[in-house]
């Protein structure tokens, strides 16, 4: 308790000294920065767990308040950009895996798992069960996160001409309450039913469907509050800095590095598609980037509300990525431990 109390303290003032210098989205990178450095310099921190977790749900009720008969009608429009994301990900993998078997010396199982652009939690625990270890695989994919999620905003603005500063919902004082009561339901409701029915990120998907049937049934007109979204916000980023407590120089050395350089090879991969894609007017660039940003849902979700992006249009995307690596990613990685042997 005492520290989960530390934390939040230490984010809060990460919040205030973003906000007091005039910085983007205080509520994300004030936090994350506070507790990455933190971390880096030995500081014990402590997740914040479930709540964490029930913050998701936010993002989840925000992306299917977006998704309205107009995205449907939108559907074949995006097609081809979508049928694109199965290339994009074996290209990732026939990329990636040489790269941590050869210029990491990583295990095949390891290797495979962390060249995967997939959930964080989901990469960790199915390589794990595969046998991979879950240590260099939980640094490599914050790491991945960290970047991306750093990175981003400055691309946003330099390349795309966003200003980062649409509004992210209205007040909670100009939501209808009916409207609000329906949000907390559905966002308790999905969670807690997708994960009695074992679906994978139960806590921003649940919501999510829940949320896209009440928005498709014209119960629910308008995002999550601005509140609740600077909350999700707050408890994404002091995450993304809390998985580097405990870190030693010789993993910074070997599995932060390999992460890091790993981006680099992703941005590549996923600057190329966006280019291609883009250049096919299927959507506009700010939004093809943001689709093909190998990023984690929930920090991409952030992005994109931020942007003022096409939340239906990239979540789509994301989607279907998350849902071919989680799928695909077991029996591959079966078949490669079978195929290769250990080092």
């Amino acid at each position: 308790m005492i520290g989960q109390v530390k934390t939040f303290v230490l984010a809060a003032v990460g919040v205030g000294v973003f906000t007091l210098l005039g910085l983007p989205l205080p509520f994300l990178f004030g936090p994350m920065t506070a507790c990455l450095l933190a971390a880096f310099g030995g500081m014990k921190l402590r997740g914040f767990g479930q709540i964490t977790v029930a913050a998701r749900t936010i993002l989840g009720i925000a992306v299917g308040a977006s998704i309205t008969p107009a995205l449907f009608l939108a559907l074949p429009d995006m097609a081809i950009s979508i049928l694109a994301i199965p290339v994009f990900i074996f290209l990732i993998g026939l990329v990636g895996v040489p790269f941590f078997r050869k210029v990491w010396k990583l295990d095949p199982v390891t290797a495979f798992y962390a060249a995967m652009p997939g959930g964080l939690q989901d990469m960790v625990i199915f390589g794990q069960e595969a046998g991979g270890d879950p240590r260099a695989l939980s640094l490599i994919h914050a790491t991945r996160v960290l970047i991306i999620v750093t990175l981003a905003p400055l691309l946003l603005v330099s390349l795309y001409g966003a200003s980062l500063d649409n509004p992210i919902g209205a007040p909670a004082s100009q939501v209808p309450v009916v409207e609000l009561v329906l949000m907390f339901a559905a966002a308790l409701i999905g969670w807690k039913g997708g994960e009695r029915l074992g679906l994978f990120g139960a806590s921003i998907l649940g919501p999510m469907i829940v949320a896209t049937i009440l928005s498709l049934a014209g119960l629910i007109h308008a995002r999550p509050p601005k509140e609740a979204i600077l909350i999700a916000q707050f408890f994404i980023g002091t995450g993304i800095g809390a998985h580097f407590v405990g870190i030693t120089f010789v993993e910074f050395k070997r599995t932060v590095m390999a992460g890091i350089s790993y981006v680099f090879v992703l941005a590549v991969l996923a600057a190329g598609f966006s280019f291609l894609i883009a250049g096919l007017g299927v959507a506009a660039p700010l939004n093809v980037f943001l689709a093909y940003a190998p990023g984690g849902q929930a920090e991409m979700t952030v992005l994109a509300i931020v942007a003022g992006a096409d939340l239906g249009f990239i979540i789509c995307h994301h989607l279907v990525r998350i849902v071919l690596v989680i799928v695909g990613a077991p029996i591959v990685a079966k078949w490669l431990k079978r195929s290769k042997p250990q080092d």
